[in-house]
């Protein structure tokens, strides 16, 4: 059940309070992890919190906001928590429900391939039984923070079925990970994952074989609400710096947030955030509420409009500081990039366009 209003505030409050406090993101997501925020959402019996993607989302937004983002909580507690708690063995969850929510294991996320990025019925990592066990076998690429994480919960499909979740760990024979160069700088790096005849137990698998469609978008819709509050936090903090330099830069004897030409997008950034923030909280409300169709709607709307909201921002709080925008002092110009991602991953918005355009509008596809 998620909390009160009021228990919001007051998680957004201490949240804030503590990403100001702590910089070092590795200080910060072990500090977090000792006050129970990693877990918020997570299940009381294994260590957890016992709220929901509202509150996660809330930790991670209010993070971002002080330019201190744990771009893993999208991906650790959100997805592979959500799945194991939802769909796990009673082993599984004792093994990682209390470590996830604690922060003292991470765990990553492995869908995208090479020729599957978007179109997940196009998954062509195998998953084969062997005797008591399996053997997976493909490739993945854009997998977040490998080199961090305890193990990466793989999507597979067996021969002849649907997807399956698997649990790999990160030392597994045949799993190999290599570093994709990339030129947005984050808090977490990229890899391409080689999966060559890995050996994996029976009880590796997550829930149902073959009924891990279910499964995966009960991983996927809290994805899109975390990137949503991942955009969010960020737009916010430009939105800061560049209200407080308008409010002291004094050119021609007044300061420049004097001026309609600066004041006015400054003033509609804050509301499309607010708008954002508005879809994001109803879509973590759905998806709690286990409004399952509900919930992938508005997630899907929440990720585009935290995303553009995000990226038109940030490029006016580097237009309001001009050259200084762009300087290492005021923080903004890494953030071109950064929030640009929230554009593409974990789905394009024009996919989600076309989400929104077939299953909405009812409109015919096009592909």
């Amino acid at each position: 059940m998620s909390a009160a209003p009021t228990e919001l505030r007051d998680l957004r409050a201490a949240v804030a309070a503590l990403g100001a406090r702590v910089r070092d993101p590795e200080e910060l997501w072990t500090e977090a992890g000792k006050l129970g925020y990693l877990g918020v959402n997570l299940p009381v019996a294994y260590g957890g919190g016992g709220g929901g993607i509202t509150e996660l989302a809330v930790v991670l937004e209010e993070l971002a906001a002080t330019g201190n983002p744990l771009t893993l909580m999208v991906v650790s507690p959100a997805i592979c928590g959500t799945v194991i708690a939802r769909f796990g063995t009673e082993a599984q969850r004792r093994a990682w429900l209390p470590g996830l929510a604690s922060g003292r294991l991470r765990m990553s996320f492995g869908i995208t391939e090479p020729e599957a990025g978007s179109n997940s019925h196009r998954i062509t990592t195998t998953a084969r039984r062997e005797g008591d066990g399996w053997v997976l076998g493909g490739r993945k690429v854009f997998i977040s923070g490998v080199d961090r994480t305890d193990a990466t919960m793989v999507v597979a499909r067996t021969e002849g079925g649907g997807p399956c979740l698997f649990v790999v760990d990160r030392d597994a024979p045949g799993f190999r990970r290599t570093p994709i160069p990339m030129e947005v700088h984050g808090d977490l790096r990229q890899f391409e994952l080689d999966l060559e005849d890995v050996r994996l137990p029976a009880d590796a698998l997550v829930g149902a074989q073959d009924a891990g469609l279910r499964q995966l978008f009960a991983g996927l819709n809290p994805e899109r609400v975390m990137t949503a509050a991942f955009a969010l936090g960020l737009a916010r903090y430009a939105l800061g710096r560049a209200v407080d330099y308008a409010r002291t830069r004094a050119v021609w004897d007044r300061p420049i947030g004097a001026h309609q030409a600066v004041a006015h997008p400054l003033a509609r950034a804050h509301i499309e955030i607010e708008l954002a923030r508005l879809m994001t909280e109803r879509a973590a409300r759905l998806y709690d509420d286990g409004d399952e169709a509900g919930a992938g709607e508005a997630a899907n709307m929440a990720k585009y409009a935290a995303a553009e909201a995000a990226v038109r921002t940030v490029d006016q709080a580097v237009h309001t500081l001009g050259g200084n925008g762009l300087t290492t002092e005021y923080g903004l110009a890494a953030l071109i990039t950064a929030v640009r991602v929230a554009r593409v991953a974990p789905v394009s918005r024009e996919m989600i366009l076309n989400y929104v355009s077939h299953h909405t509008l009812g409109l015919p596809r096009s592909y």
